[in-house]
């Protein structure tokens, strides 16, 4: 599928021309309108996507949606693959003498060059060890399934008994689980493409007609809707599900991919609910409590497997209520999602060496059960925070204010991730590095 992404001055002509136009292009092919986005306002810019054709006919529309006075040169669709097409264009258009944007048209395919990814894009678009010759990836070790497959089947089991779910991807099927879900329900599943800004509205106004729509987006990519979530969803308090897969630290997808903002930047926000599991069941009861809420609420799983713990009946969850895990005199852990299971290992350390810390899961970050908190946190003893998230503007900066508040003075520490991009390396690196796994917990609870 050829692609062109044009960058119009939307001060000369009118959004609602330029929709006119492109639908007019696709409706023409029967390609269908990828995306359109409204222009911004400060840069008189608009965004548009086309679907694919020949040619000459991507060529007639861009005839048709460039301003007629001159100001833009295209230069022709030149294939995007070999350096020796496409470099004497970039050339000629450096040393080009006109004055003015010229837009280039650079034909590519995903996968292209291996006929295996050119067949199954998407399956090949991250891979593991695979077979060369036949395209087939090595499959994991037998284990406990992974956090997206349990979304999936949770989503689908809830949707067999409901038939206002929906669910909504932005390019991302098989890496959400909407594919398990589109597969079972394909009148029910919707991949808007790469427009998580339009995932996000698109699910906003779904839920204004009575839809329960779970928008499953990465952690990190939710970033590049922020403005829809607040503006769109939370003002309004509309009953959106977001769907927060990767959220932490993710391996080899690196810093772009790593899910470490999401609890900073969500729970600033009026009307949310935002949850964490700490395992498999739990997540499964997290999309049962967010499907009884009344407005908009967000759970955020990591990547890879989950305990491999025995199915539970699921049920809704009290809202705001943390879980107390353990008891003690000497201290309290709060941990938060995946890291509790680890912090629970350190505890178990510290009490063979005659220290004894309580531990709480925290299970929503918002809203914060600071009763819970408080009630277990021994007068002057130590209180450790570890999140899987940025400790600037982490939940343990909101957990260390109401201990202050409530009267509380002892040593403190908050485990999460530093002012600083993760490096690259697996997950279990990536926390050893940064001590956030049982050995590194047990070490902070040492110290203090």
């Amino acid at each position: 599928m050829d692609t062109v992404v044009l960058d119009v001055d939307m001060r000369t002509r009118q959004i609602g021309d330029l929709t006119d136009d492109v639908a007019g292009f696709c409706a023409g092919r029967g390609d269908g309108l990828c995306s359109l986005f409204a222009p911004h306002a400060t840069a008189g810019l608009g965004l548009m996507e086309l679907g694919s054709g020949s040619e000459g006919d991507l060529l007639d529309a861009l005839q048709r949606l460039l301003p007629r006075d001159g100001r833009y040169r295209h230069a022709h669709g030149s294939p995007g693959h070999g350096a020796d097409h496409l470099l004497p264009v970039l050339r000629n258009v450096r040393d080009a003498e006109e004055s003015g944007p010229i837009l280039i048209h650079a034909i590519t395919q995903k996968g292209k060059g291996y006929a295996k990814a050119e067949e199954s894009a998407d399956k090949l678009h991250s891979v593991s060890k695979f077979n060369v010759i036949t395209g087939e990836q090595a499959k994991a070790p037998p284990g406990p399934p992974n956090y997206t497959s349990v979304f999936a089947k949770a989503l689908i089991d809830e949707a067999e008994r409901d038939p206002t779910i929906v669910g909504i991807t932005a390019a991302m099927p098989s890496g959400t689980g909407m594919d398990k879900f589109g597969k079972r329900f394909p009148d029910r599943c919707f991949d808007v493409g790469i427009a998580e800004q339009h995932a996000v509205t698109f699910a906003a106004g779904m839920a204004t007609e009575g839809m329960k729509p779970f928008c499953a987006i990465y952690s990190t990519f939710l970033q590049r809707a922020y403005d829809q979530v607040v503006h769109d969803v939370a003002i309004q308090s509309l009953p959106v599900r977001f769907a927060m897969d990767r959220a932490g630290l993710v391996g080899a997808d690196g810093a772009t991919h790593a899910g470490s903002f999401d609890i900073a930047f969500l729970r600033c926000l009026p009307n949310i609910t935002l949850m964490a599991p700490k395992d498999e069941n739990e997540l499964r009861s997290m999309l049962a409590t967010a499907l009884a809420l009344p407005g908009p609420s967000a759970i955020r799983y990591p990547r890879g497997t989950g305990l491999g713990v025995a199915p539970e009946p699921v049920a809704a969850l009290p809202v705001g209520e943390a879980e107390v895990l353990a008891k003690g005199k000497d201290g309290l852990v709060v941990a938060v999602g995946t890291r509790v299971a680890d912090a629970a290992t350190a505890v178990a350390a510290q009490a063979e060496k005659g220290r004894h810390f309580g531990l709480v899961n925290l299970r929503f970050v918002k809203p914060l059960d600071t009763d819970t908190i408080l009630k277990h946190l021994p007068k002057g003893k130590p209180l450790l925070v570890v999140e899987e998230g940025s400790r600037q503007g982490g939940i343990g900066e909101a957990i260390a204010v109401a201990a202050l508040e409530a009267g509380w003075h002892g040593p403190f520490a908050h485990l999460g991730i530093p002012d600083a991009f993760p490096e690259q390396g697996t997950q279990a690196e990536v926390l050893g590095e940064l001590g956030l796994d049982a050995a590194g917990i047990a070490a902070a609870l040492s110290r203090l």
